[in-house]
């Protein structure tokens, strides 16, 4: 695999997710006890459907602020950029996080343990046990399709020593593929919890492997007769998808080395909306700006020419497998060498700056804002 590394391409965005949001800010000042009245629920289907992919981060922040806080033992709540929810156990605190992949049909049970234990280790913790919601499509679904979802479920655990300790099965009507929602829960001692809101100014922000790992993997598997069609080799096909495994979509094991080392202040998981959204999720649960280099940032060669051929922006495909970090400037260099003692790949890719500085992409001379995907990129061929 040879890295590249590349310009950010153009983004327009479109006005339907403001208008929703504007309705929903009015309406968490309002005197209505509900977030959303049945007549602005009218209004909100007038306006647009809101795109695939995350709710739209204003309009997240909107219903998410209606939300009580009143439970003491709730450490870390819902908040965006938050990777998991911390409840205190009293000696310990239990870390949860619940997951769904819609994305991959090819693998993915595989997908729901890694991409749940991702957020969980991202908190400093240990995953340690997992449930999962299977439901597949009626009128496609068959034993062996069970089976193998169950078995890549099984295979997936093993590997990270996870025990597998419930869920629910069901045959769904109007479904086009099967869905698994994963839930993963998780320990982690008082003195070792980390989030996404500990970056500080002058931090240099890491970020492990290359981008974007899993949707370079998954357009490999999704699109793989497409590809071929337009004139792909059936080698870059198959090293793209090996890039489920071959570095793999975890990142369960860099994210515990720097805890265990303590050598982190923030860890973020990209997933949907790519390493770009990443970056400003990290920024806004810790409130401040990062400069990102542009240049800096790696890429493999085979996700660059999937993404070309389908004019997607790699900064803003799903990116699990990479793990961002912030880490004082001068650990930087130790928290690098311990990981490729490890055999992990990491790249120096910016500085964490204060809040009013924004975030955003560094070209030599050049800035420019950093763009924010609410509807991943792969939603577009997928």
């Amino acid at each position: 695999m040879t890295m590249k590394r590349i310009s950010l391409m153009k983004k327009t965005t479109t006005s339907p997710r403001r208008a929703v949001a504007t309705i929903l800010a009015r309406a968490a000042v309002g005197k209505s006890s509900s977030i959303v009245t049945r007549k602005m629920r009218s209004r909100i289907r007038a306006q647009a459907f809101l795109p695939t992919g995350k709710l739209p981060a204003d309009l997240l922040t909107a219903l998410l602020a209606r939300v009580p806080r009143d439970d003491a033992r709730v450490i870390v709540g819902p908040n965006i950029g938050q990777d998991a929810a911390v409840i205190d156990m009293g000696d310990h605190y239990l870390v949860a996080k619940t997951d769904p992949i819609t994305f991959a049909t090819d693998d993915i049970g595989w997908y729901a343990v890694n991409v749940n234990a991702n957020d969980i280790a991202c908190m400093g913790a240990r995953p340690k046990w997992f449930l999962a919601t299977a439901l597949l499509p009626a009128g496609r679904a068959d034993a062996a399709m069970a089976e193998t979802i169950f078995n890549q479920i099984a295979e997936a655990c093993a590997a990270l020593n996870i025990a597998l300790v419930g869920g629910h099965t069901e045959i769904t009507y109007d479904l086009p593929r099967p869905i698994v929602v994963g839930a993963m829960l998780g320990e982690v001692a008082k003195d070792k919890l980390i989030t996404s809101a500990g970056a500080r100014v002058g931090d240099v922000v890491l970020l492990t492997k290359f981008a974007p790992l899993e949707g370079s993997a998954l357009i490999a598997r999704e699109k793989a007769d497409d590809l071929r069609a337009r004139g792909f080799t059936d080698d870059l096909i198959a090293r793209a998808r090996k890039f489920l495994r071959d570095p793999g979509i975890s990142v369960v094991r860099e994210a515990l080395i720097a805890t265990d080392a303590g050598l982190a202040t923030a860890l973020h998981d990209p997933t949907e909306g790519g390493v770009a959204t990443g970056l400003g999720e990290l920024a806004h649960a810790s409130r401040v700006g990062l400069e990102v280099d542009e240049d800096a940032i790696p890429f493999a060669e085979e996700g660059i020419a999937l993404c070309a051929v389908y004019g997607l922006d790699p900064l803003g495909v799903i990116a699990s497998g990479s793990l961002l970090v912030t880490t004082p400037a001068d650990k930087a260099d130790h928290l690098i060498n311990l990981w490729a003692s490890a055999n992990i790949r990491c790249a120096a890719i910016g500085r964490v700056v204060p809040r009013e500085d924004g975030v955003t992409l560094v070209r030599g001379t050049t800035r420019r804002a950093l763009l924010r995907f609410d509807a991943d990129e792969i939603t577009r061929i997928l």
